[in-house]
Order: structure tokens, then C-alpha cells, then sequence
């Protein structure tokens, strides 16, 4: 019931609906069903629903942390969406992390190109050196 109310406190009624269905075996897995977002390309054609695994017991060794259930549900149903508390290390920081490695790549590139710098005939450049 935990993860329900978090869910729903979370996404309300972006989620649609969350079920319980009882099972023998111990077996707990928590699948989405979602109509992804209509993009302009996709205009006015009939969007299918997806199914999705986001968490079973059994493959993953154990229950799940909230926080990451919100994450795998945020990243079907609303991508850009921060969670804030509960994203610490999570999407946003990963983002930051990759824009912070794209810079530092571009400028090993800029230094690269200023460092093979070569005259007509093929030879490098002095000056440059």
C-alpha cells in the first residue's frame, strides 16, 4: 500500500491507476501501462498503450526503494519531471554530470585542433608549437 500512496502523491493523475493482484509464491512485480506523450510528429494518430517491467522481486533480489520506483515510473510517463528530494543522485545530477563532460570534451577537442596545426606543404607549424 506504501508505494500506491506514494505514487499517487506523486504523479495523481498522470498514473491512471494502481492495483493490487494478489498472487501466491511470493511474487511482487510492479508493472506501468501508459500512453506515452504525443509528440507534434506523431499529430492525430491513435497512441497505444505500453506495458512495461519496472520492478520484479525476484530479478532485482528484493523489494524497492520508493525513490527509485517514482524514478523508473517518472522516466516513462514524464522524463523531464523533477523529483526532487527524492532524485539526489539521480536524473538531474546524471544530467549535470553529462553536460559537465560534453564541455570538458569539447575543450580537449578545441586544444587538439589548435595543437596539429600545419603549414601548406604538410609540415607542422612552428609558431604554433
Amino acid at each position: 500500500m506504501q508505494f500506491g500512496q506514494e505514487l499517487l502523491s506523486t504523479f495523481g493523475t498522470q498514473i491512471g491507476e494502481i492495483a493490487l493482484i494478489p498472487t501466491s509464491g511470493g511474487l511482487f512485480t510492479v508493472e506501468l501501462t501508459y500512453l506515452p506523450s504525443v509528440t507534434e510528429d506523431e499529430g492525430g494518430q491513435d497512441v497505444e498503450a505500453k506495458k512495461v517491467l519496472l520492478w520484479d522481486r525476484k530479478a532485482e533480489g528484493g523489494f524497492p526503494e520508493t525513490k527509485v520506483l517514482k524514478q523508473r515510473v517518472r522516466d516513462h510517463i514524464d522524463p523531464s519531471r523533477d523529483l526532487g528530494h527524492s532524485d539526489k543522485h539521480g536524473k538531474k545530477k546524471a544530467v549535470e554530470k553529462n553536460e559537465e563532460q560534453e564541455g570538458k570534451q569539447e575543450q580537449r577537442d578545441a586544444g587538439a585542433a589548435v595543437e596539429v596545426k600545419r603549414n601548406p606543404d604538410g609540415t607542422v607549424c612552428e609558431d604554433c608549437r
